[in-house]
């Protein structure tokens, strides 16, 4: 019999969205013994280690919700088969990436680790069981894991549950705290109903009731994709205006305001800048393209693959301006990156706008020096790989070594520079002593802000070339 009530969850997935939202339910829910499993060992180390600073993600607030759950009641292992056996309620949180092979390749979501879960489930589960997809997934993902399940274990019965996650990294802790909405959809049947009812009794213990949505686990599904490919026409809505604003001599940020004081608008996700990044938005759109072609919407599909083709446009057009400005050549130029985190206030550089910046600029043989407080060398050369940067730089002999240099404090990475790229909104940038920095870089000294987030006035009137998005 599925339970209305659990005491034990297991989460498959240790990652961005497994691990925090756990260990916030743990924090809320001091009765629920919460297990996190993963098979990266080096993670779950990074998880268990005493100093907190060394968490595997950086997020606000994070350190301190794991510090009063973690051994109480909140407990991170690799032993994924005992994780399932122990759990009442198992949520899958792992990574679901765009294809890069195959049938949607480019376009599809790719559901091998959703299905290895779902497989491993079935092979190790003595009881009934409620799943939950925490995951981004297409709709009707949970027909297909309920199918699996059934086919694999004939005796036991399993709920599947669609509960999306809508975190912004940066303040993921807050938004699991004190969430908007948290989505529940589930199928109609007494098996599902439990399972709704349990889930709705684990997130009662601090959000509102009113706040707690039940659907069918199909709309639940698609309000994912759709929440996030709507956030993202935002941007690019705003930023396709920014070029407009550069041609004709208005302001973005005057057009965004003025537009967002109207009440059916509203000022959110009107910000222009070099473009979106991070995990879901661009993969979600994508997703949502290949479904509507799937289902023989062309139109449709056309519509949304535009949003992520004007992100590309602004990316592009940001490189493009660097080259330019800097009299159509960047070749031996040292440029300086502030910022290689797609947004502040996390490591995240998943689809970070500075990747595809950087690509473009080593292709014309610039010398790029990079600072950001949170993300690693490591990631910085693993990043520039994945775009098909390594082992040399495309048409250069310099290997990527040699062509970009990570540095740990930020002056050094702007001495002697012909030109500085701010890509990430960090707050610690505004704070900088910006005259030492003009009279250490060569002349004329430009700065392109990709975020407006820098004094424009202040800075024309210390002497740098001054270019912000959208600024005419």
């Amino acid at each position: 019999m599925i339970p209305s009530q659990v005491k034990t969850i297991t989460c498959i997935g240790a990652g961005y969205v497994g691990g925090p939202t756990m260990a916030v339910i743990a924090k809320n829910c001091p009765h629920i013994t919460v297990n996190v499993v993963d098979i990266n060992p080096e993670r779950i180390a990074a998880w268990n280690d005493e100093n907190l600073e060394n968490l595997p993600i950086y997020e606000p607030g994070l350190k301190e919700v794991v510090a009063e759950a973690r051994g109480r009641n909140l407990f991170f292992s690799t032993d994924v088969d005992q994780g399932i056996r122990d759990g009442q309620m198992i949520f899958i949180s792992v990574n679901t990436p765009t294809k890069t092979y195959g049938t949607g390749k480019g376009m599809a979501a790719d559901l091998k680790y959703v299905e290895l879960c779902a497989r491993q489930i079935a092979k190790v589960a003595q009881e009934d069981k409620i799943v939950v997809e925490k995951s981004t997934l297409p709709v009707r993902t949970a027909e297909s894991i309920k199918r699996i399940l059934q086919a694999e274990d004939t005796e036991h019965n399993f709920a599947i549950l669609s509960n999306p996650e809508f975190l912004a990294e940066g303040t993921a802790i807050d938004d699991l705290q004190h969430a908007d909405r948290m989505l529940i959809g589930g199928e109609e049947d007494e098996n599902g109903q439990h399972a709704m009812e349990a889930l709705v009794d684990v997130y009662s213990n601090w959000i509102p009731r009113e706040r707690l949505i039940t659907t069918r686990v199909w709309s639940s599904e698609l309000s994912k994709l759709t929440a996030n490919a709507v956030l993202a026409q935002r941007v690019s809505s705003i930023n396709a205006i920014s070029a407009l604003c550069e041609r004709t001599g208005a302001d973005v940020d005057e057009v965004a305001h003025a537009i967002g004081m109207d009440s059916r608008i509203g000022p959110k996700f009107l910000k222009a800048s070099v473009g979106f990044g991070g995990s879901c938005f661009q993969k979600d759109i994508l997703n949502l393209v290949y479904l509507c072609r799937h289902f023989n919407l062309p139109e449709v599909a056309d519509y949304w693959e535009q949003v992520v083709k004007l992100n590309d446009y602004q990316k592009h057009r940001f490189a493009k301006n660097i080259v330019d400005s800097l009299f159509n050549t960047v070749s031996g130029k040292k440029i300086t990156f502030l910022g290689w985190a797609f947004k502040k206030d996390t490591n995240d550089t998943r689809e970070s706008a500075a990747i595809y910046v950087a690509k473009e600029l080593l292709d014309d043989h610039a010398e790029i020096h990079v600072y950001d407080p949170k993300v690693t060398k490591e990631q910085i050369f693993k990043d520039l790989e994945a775009v098909g940067m390594s082992p040399l730089a495309k048409g250069d002999e310099r290997g990527i070594e040699e062509s970009i240099t990570v540095h740990t404090s930020p002056y050094p990475a702007m001495e002697q520079a012909h030109a500085i790229a701010l890509l990430t909104e960090w707050d610690e940038f505004k704070t900088y002593d910006w005259q030492e920095i003009y009279e250490n870089m060569h002349k004329p000294a430009f700065v392109f802000d990709g975020r407006n987030i820098l004094n424009a006035k202040e800075l024309a009137e210390i002497g740098f070339t001054y270019k912000g998005i959208g600024k005419g």
